[in-house]
């Protein structure tokens, strides 16, 4: 089963709900509104309707409001997201779109840290089992 992958506005809808939990169609459109152009509230709302036909969001009655929730991972929508924008972009050469990832801006000390770290963990990852020690 294909994944269902957010559009850009469902992406920011889904960003306030993994923050908040729950929230009602105001506190998201509230929030949205910070960063983006100027929402209505019946255009948030219609986007949660689509959003919940999709299964990225779940809702339960509360009094007279709706708190809609996240359905879908942070982390699992991130990485959909990233497998197919490496796909689509550099076809999914790693080494390729890193490179533009790291020329793209200056990092940080403790962002390059974790780098270090994640790509340590990849080679400890990578390596065959059962073949420590071993000369050719």
């Amino acid at each position: 089963m294909t994944a269902i992958v957010p559009t850009d506005r469902e992406l920011e809808a889904l960003k306030v709900l993994w923050h908040a939990g729950k929230a009602t169609v105001r506190d998201i459109a509230t929030t949205m509104n910070r960063n983006d152009v100027r929402l209505a509230y019946t255009t948030v709302l219609s986007l949660l309707q689509v959003m919940e036909q999709k299964e990225l969001v779940g809702h339960e009655r509360v009094g007279k409001a709706y708190l809609y929730f996240p359905r879908v991972k942070r982390e699992s929508t991130y990485r959909e997201l990233t497998e197919g924008f490496l796909e689509r972009v550099f076809d999914g050469a790693v080494d390729e779109y890193l490179v533009h990832a790291l020329q793209s801006r200056r990092l940080r000390e403790d962002e390059l840290g974790r780098l270090e770290e994640m790509i340590a963990e990849a080679k400890r990852q990578s390596r065959p089992k059962g073949r420590k020690g071993r000369k050719k």
